[in-house]
C-alpha cells in the first residue's frame, strides 16, 4: 500500500514575466558592498562548526592546533593489517 503524497509546498501565484525581477518596493539606494570581504584571503577555507565544537575551540588558532595534532597522529599510525586467521 503506497503512502499518500502530501502537498507541503505552496505554489506562488504566477506573475507576468518582466525584465526587472526586483520589485519597486525594495530600496537598495543606501546599500553598500560587504565591508568584511577584503579580510578573507584567497586561500582561506570557511568551515561552520557546530555549537558544541565551537565552545571547545575558542578561536581559529585552537582549531588549527588541534587539526595539526590530529594530522600528525594520523600520519604516524598506519592502519593495522587485518588478520589472515579466521576466528570462530
Amino acid at each position: 500500500m503506497k503512502k499518500p503524497i502530501r502537498k507541503t509546498a505552496r505554489v506562488r501565484p504566477s506573475r507576468p514575466d518582466s525584465e526587472d525581477e526586483v520589485l519597486p518596493e525594495y530600496d537598495f539606494s543606501a546599500g553598500r558592498r560587504n565591508p568584511y570581504a577584503g579580510r578573507l584571503a584567497s586561500d582561506t577555507v570557511m568551515v561552520v562548526l557546530e555549537p558544541d565544537v565551537a565552545r571547545a575551540f575558542p578561536d581559529s588558532t585552537a582549531v588549527n592546533d588541534a587539526l595539526r595534532a590530529l594530522a600528525k597522529i594520523a600520519k604516524r599510525a598506519p592502519a593495522k593489517p587485518r588478520s589472515k586467521r579466521r576466528t570462530a
